[in-house]
C-alpha cells in the first residue's frame, strides 16, 4: 500500500530522512510522532508527492516516485484523502456544499454527487448539520466535515496532518476514534501528531521521527 525504500530526504541543511524504509498496509492506522520541526509534514509531502526523495523510492499504491510524471500527480491525489489541522473549509459554502465540491472538481457524475456526499456526512455523524456554514460549527464538527470531504471520493489512503492540533482532549479522542473506524474499512490512515497522549488513548503502530531516523514507539512506556 505505502512503502519507503531506503529513502533519504534533505530540506536545506536538515536531514529529514536518512536511508529509511517503512511499509504501511491497507487498513492500518499508523502514527508518526515527533516534535515540531522534525520533518513530519515533509514525510506526508513525500506520500502525496509534493516532495521527492533525494535517494530511494516512495511507493503509494501503484504510484512510484522514481517514475512519477508531473501530469500524473493530480491523479494520485484524487486517490488520497488529506486532512489538515486548520480544517481548510470554504466559509461561504454549507457543510454539504463543502463535501460535494470535492466531487464536482473530479469526474464524478452529477447525479451521483448527492448520494455520495450524504453517505460521507452520515459516516462522520453530521447529517443534521448539512445546511450549516462552517462558522456555526464547533472545531470538532469542522474537522468531521474535513474528514467527510477527504473520504467522499473513497480514497485508499487518508493522510492526517495534526488532525487534533486545534481540539480539546475529549474532542481529539472522538476524532481519533473516527479515524480508527475509517481504517477498519480498509483505508490506510497515516496520522502525523506531536500528541503522544492521543496515541496512548487510541493505540496503533507508531514511529518517532528523530534525527532523520524512524524509531518504533513502545506504547505504555
Amino acid at each position: 500500500m505505502i512503502a519507503l525504500e531506503s529513502v533519504t530526504l534533505r530540506r536545506g541543511s536538515t536531514l529529514v530522512l536518512d536511508r529509511q524504509s517503512l511499509e504501511i498496509k491497507r487498513g492500518e492506522l499508523f502514527y508518526l510522532i515527533g516534535p515540531s520541526g522534525a520533518g513530519k509534514s515533509s514525510f506526508l509531502k513525500l506520500l502525496y508527492m509534493d516532495l521527492f526523495p533525494d535517494e530511494g523510492e516512495v511507493r503509494v499504491g501503484e504510484f512510484r516516485s522514481s517514475s512519477m510524471r508531473k501530469k500524473d500527480i493530480p491523479y494520485l491525489r484524487r486517490n488520497l484523502g488529506i486532512v489538515f489541522q486548520d480544517f481548510r473549509l470554504f466559509e461561504d459554502r454549507t457543510v454539504y456544499e463543502n463535501i460535494a465540491f470535492a466531487l464536482e472538481v473530479t469526474d464524478v457524475r452529477a447525479k451521483e454527487i448527492p448520494k455520495k456526499a450524504s453517505a460521507a456526512l452520515s459516516e462522520v455523524g453530521l447529517s443534521q448539520k448539512r445546511n450549516e456554514y462552517p462558522r456555526h460549527l464547533s472545531g470538532g464538527e469542522q474537522q468531521r466535515v474535513a474528514i467527510a470531504r477527504a473520504i467522499v471520493r473513497e480514497p485508499f489512503v487518508l493522510l492526517a496532518d495534526e488532525p487534533t492540533g486545534n481540539l480539546d482532549p475529549e474532542t481529539s479522542l472522538d476524532i481519533m476514534l473516527l479515524l480508527k473506524k475509517i481504517s477498519l474499512k480498509g483505508i490506510a490512515v497515516v496520522v502525523v501528531t506531536h500528541d503522544y497522549d492521543i496515541v496512548q488513548r487510541v493505540p496503533a503502530r507508531a514511529m518517532r521521527l528523530k534525527d532523520g531516523r524512524l524509531e518504533d514507539v513502545r506504547l505504555g512506556a
